[in-house]
């Protein structure tokens, strides 16, 4: 099950299902994993129509619910979007603030080109983009906003400190040594290996499965019947999938195919380990 329908049948109904297929951005979330490399907690935009909820296994995924709300108390980046009319049919909104919430968690004063790079993924219908850039370029040192317009002089400021901690117990999860998961649904079975030597095994075993970075490709073609394999390999060790993604896909996308980094990627640091076994076993990897 895709990570959009998973949410809204447990009554998160506040990420759209737009498209379906990565391009309107409706259905962005944010991911935080811990990175055992960095030893950092990493926060990443994704599109939640293909992210498989299988593989945010030891993840934290934060939806426009969870960063406040009228009944609470709206989150900065709410309240600017919404005092710049930034929001006319509201369907693309959960998406532009949850792309523009996940860059101030990693960079909380961007620049104008941060913004623009950020929102690549996310369309609007309505309102022709500028209100929703004069929304958040006021995170900026940019200052050029009619003041006839709206007004930010009683907003919120942003607090970094305010916002949500990576849950600890995921943490302590992420710092243990790592195990094989297995998860069987009516279609497709899903693999994730603990490390090099798993995927190795796994391959020769299922010879025929596809391994899967970042499903932003096999996810379109959810009727297909075959075990899969989720090594999670950090595209580094293919250049040309980077700048193919700079050129065509949204910052979620490209997000999806660098975000799910695990051991497989710790072992093949600084090696071509992988791409010695793919090119001598003729392996097809599906992004």
């Amino acid at each position: 099950k895709q990570c959009v329908l998973f949410l809204c049948s447990v009554g998160l109904t506040g990420t759209k299902y737009g498209c379906g297929g990565g391009g309107c951005g409706a259905c962005t979330v944010m991911v935080s994993r811990y990175d055992p490399i960095q030893d950092t907690v990493l926060h990443w935009s994704v599109n939640a129509c293909l992210q498989p909820i299988c593989s945010l296994h030891g993840a934290a995924v934060v939806t426009i619910e969870g960063i406040g709300s009228t009944k609470t108390k709206l989150h900065p980046v709410q309240e600017h979007i919404a005092k710049a009319h930034g929001s006319q049919c509201w369907f693309c909104t959960p998406g532009m603030v949850m792309s523009m919430y996940t860059l101030l968690r990693n960079n909380p004063q961007p620049t104008m080109e941060d913004i623009r790079e950020t929102l690549g993924g996310n369309l609007c219908r309505c309102t022709g983009y500028r209100p929703i850039i004069d929304g958040f370029k006021t995170f900026c040192d940019v200052r050029t906003i009619s003041g006839e317009l709206f007004s930010m002089d009683e907003v919120l400021p942003l607090d970094p400190t305010q916002d949500l901690i990576f849950p600890p117990e995921l943490l302590i999860m992420r710092k243990q040594k790592a195990e094989q998961l297995c998860f069987q649904g009516e279609k497709v079975r899903w693999i994730s290996p603990a490390d090099l030597k798993d995927l190795i095994k796994l391959k020769a075993e299922y010879s025929n499965a596809p391994l899967l970075v970042g499903n932003t490709t096999i996810g379109w073609f959810q009727e297909e019947v075959h075990p899969s394999i989720h090594p999670s390999i950090h595209p580094f060790i293919q250049p040309a999938l980077v700048q193919t993604l700079q050129c065509l896909a949204g910052k979620q996308i490209r997000n999806m195919a660098v975000s799910n980094k695990t051991n497989c990627c710790k072992e093949l640091r600084g090696t071509d380990g992988l791409m010695e076994y793919i090119h001598k076993n003729n392996i097809k990897l599906l992004n």
